[in-house]
């Protein structure tokens, strides 16, 4: 039987529970996984409950598990169709809006999902909206309460969205520098892939097809990387594709490097991290495998020929990362020279995870 003392130990525990504000996380594409990782443990350490949803495409519940992430998996993609990608925007934010309602989240933050943004508002739910390239484009509506995005964009670029200042929240670095510090590398990778210690490691992520700002100039620069590669002796190239037709494609049209094993594709997913570590050089057609690269300190050439946003401007102009804008550019430019992997990578500066998680608990708290 209860005390007096008991019952009301009991009553301020269930006051204090019901009190914890909750973060509700949208994940989206690959990149969010471990993105968002080590931001919801940071808030989980301070006392916040943390939900995710996950869109069912790119590996991304696949890496999730692989993160050892809880989510509830939600939705698919529906292909590169403008109409079928307003329709399939309209379903996600339906079939998410059961576990918000049973959830009740007090922030709804994503790295740019419009079902998100579009449930969170018809909810009067307040969201924030994480962006590091200025050039994709959102709905007319909804707008998100709070946008987030590293100091290098251009101010100009998050206000012409119409938030207002004291709503845009900014950090340092990039959004690799949000996960890159708490990477250590697994050695076991190379043995798994079937990677040799002679061979040299080229890592290649295609560009990503069925954005709306895919250029075809991309795939022209990646069959110019397979054939100049391929002549080459001693190199292995690790694809890395977005979708299975990707894939597909590739064995198609390349059909001899992948039965001579110049080209391999991982059969299960891996932690990026670890592929662009044991690489002697990267090579991608998107973002976040770029950025991955260059905060490793690993040698990265962009084959993106998407306008060029701001955060790959100030890497290229840091020499931190090579632009690939023509076929003459990858005959010229690519330098094929090992690199030691051996050490750990000295990566040591929490400053980024610290500022974003600061700026969810400043929206989070915010009347």
């Amino acid at each position: 039987m209860r005390t007096v003392a008991d019952r009301a130990a009991l009553a301020h525990v269930n006051e204090e529970t019901v009190s914890v504000k909750k973060v509700w996380i949208d994940l989206e594409n690959s990149p969010h996984v471990p993105f968002f990782k080590p931001i919801a443990a940071e808030l989980e350490r301070r006392g916040y409950s943390v939900m995710f949803t996950a869109r069912d495409c790119f590996q991304v519940c696949e890496l999730a598990n692989l993160f050892g992430l809880k989510y509830e998996r939600i939705g698919r993609h529906y292909g590169k169709n403008r109409v079928a990608k307003v329709v399939g925007l309209g379903i996600r934010a339906l079939q998410l809006l059961l576990p918000v309602l049973r959830e009740k989240p007090d922030l709804a933050v994503s790295h740019g999902s419009r079902s998100l943004l579009l449930l969170a508002s018809l909810l009067k739910t307040p969201s924030l909206t994480i962006i590091d390239y200025e050039h994709a484009r959102f709905l007319a509506f909804p707008k998100p309460t709070w946008v987030m995005a590293p100091d290098i964009i251009p101010e100009s670029s998050l206000y012409a969205g119409g938030i207002a200042k004291d709503h845009v929240l900014r950090y340092p670095g990039i959004k690799e520098d949000v996960y890159a510090p708490s990477f250590t590398p697994d050695r076991s990778l190379k043995t798994r892939l079937g990677l040799d210690t002679n061979d040299l490691i080229v890592t290649i992520r295609p560009p990503a097809t069925e954005a709306h700002y895919h250029n075809p100039e991309s795939e022209q620069l990646l069959d110019t990387v397979f054939e100049f590669l391929g002549s080459r002796p001693k190199i292995k190239m690790v694809l890395l594709p977005r979708t299975p037709k990707q894939e597909a494609d590739a064995r198609k049209r390349w059909p001899e490097l992948f039965a001579s094993k110049k080209i391999i594709v991982p059969d299960h997913v891996i932690d990026g991290l670890d592929m662009v570590w044991f690489s002697d050089l990267v090579i991608s057609g998107g973002g976040t495998m770029n950025r991955e690269a260059a905060a490793l300190g690993v040698p990265v050439y962009s084959i993106f020929r998407g306008k060029i946003g701001a955060v790959d401007k100030y890497l290229a102009d840091g020499g931190r990362l090579v632009l690939l804008e023509t076929p003459d550019d990858v005959r010229e430019k690519l330098k094929i020279v090992r690199r030691n992997s051996d050490n750990q990578p000295q990566i040591g500066n929490r400053a980024a995870l610290q500022a974003v998680v600061e700026n969810i608990v400043r929206a989070l708290e915010s009347k």
